[in-house]
């Protein structure tokens, strides 16, 4: 079932001018539910808004928070999910009209739900191997930050990775550094010490990514800084791991020769599941 601008039905009326679809004019939120409530919604409808604002749509005046929740939780309910775990997708895209130039910067939204398989997050320890994707570069801008309907790098990257038999690939900015990977932000730990690339690296500014920022800021056991990640540091590095809101925390286990270890993965892993629960 689809929720389409708050009518739930499974034969939406899209419009073969959708903008999302013509020009990518579209923005989007993929979140958790489980529990009964959403992980973290304060901060992807956050996200949202300012996303929203960035690409210059007008946010209606109802685009409240508990009025999206409940429209998402409206569609997890028409969907059966309610006393399960699901995956909500919330695509909100310009109304249609015009060119590049809109007609109209009023918007349109649509969700759906799918159902997920545990409750938590859970840590993944089968053979997780990335590699680099060349084939394009990510800006190093902030657009390259939103979560909006243009994602042809992270699809033609995807293919790329299935037809190396890879589990995932790394993505280069113009900077020459790793920005991300295909589905989701990258941390590398060498010793005791973490780091992220920062948003100007043009990295995906994530959920689970501002999570586990607040808990790094917040404990002594190891040190932690944004700061860009060089191809030659992915050989030094004791792990690498990959996060995002519907897996949360995956570690890679193999980089070309380089095998890694995940504990420090397990053990903000548990912090995450904790931090969910309170959230």
């Amino acid at each position: 079932m689809i929720n389409f601008n708050g009518i739930i039905t499974d034969k939406p009326e899209f419009s073969a001018h959708n903008r999302g679809m013509l020009y990518g004019d579209a923005v989007f939120e993929t979140v958790r539910y489980s529990s009964g409530k959403i992980s973290f919604w304060e901060d992807h409808y956050f996200r949202l808004m300012a996303s929203m604002r960035i690409l210059r749509m007008e946010i209606p005046m109802n685009f409240t928070l508990e009025l999206l929740e409940i429209e998402l939780l409206k569609t997890i309910d028409a969907s059966d999910l309610n006393n399960k775990s699901a995956s909500v997708r919330l695509t909100v895209t310009r109304n249609a009209g015009g060119k590049y130039l809109p007609e109209d910067n009023n918007v349109s939204f649509y969700a759906f739900a799918s159902e997920l398989n545990d409750p938590f997050f859970i840590m993944n320890e089968a053979n997780y191997e990335v590699d680099l994707y060349k084939d394009h570069y990510l800006n190093a801008d902030l657009l390259s930050t939103l979560k909006t309907a243009n994602k042809l790098i992270h699809v033609t990257g995807s293919i790329f990775a299935k037809e190396n038999n890879l589990a995932n690939c790394l993505l280069i900015n113009t900077n020459k550094s790793i920005a991300e990977a295909l589905n989701g932000n990258l941390f590398l730990v060498k010793d005791n010490h973490i780091k992220t690339p920062p948003l100007t690296e043009g990295c995906l500014r994530g959920i689970i990514r501002k999570q586990l920022i607040d808990i790094l800021e917040k404990i002594d056991t190891y040190t932690f800084e944004e700061a860009p990640i060089s191809p030659f540091e992915l050989q030094k590095a004791d792990e690498l791991f990959i996060t995002n809101s519907i897996m949360g925390i995956q570690p890679i286990t193999k980089y070309r020769k380089k095998v890694y270890t995940n504990l420090v993965a397990k053990n903000l892993l548990g912090k995450l599941n904790a931090k969910a629960r309170l959230g």
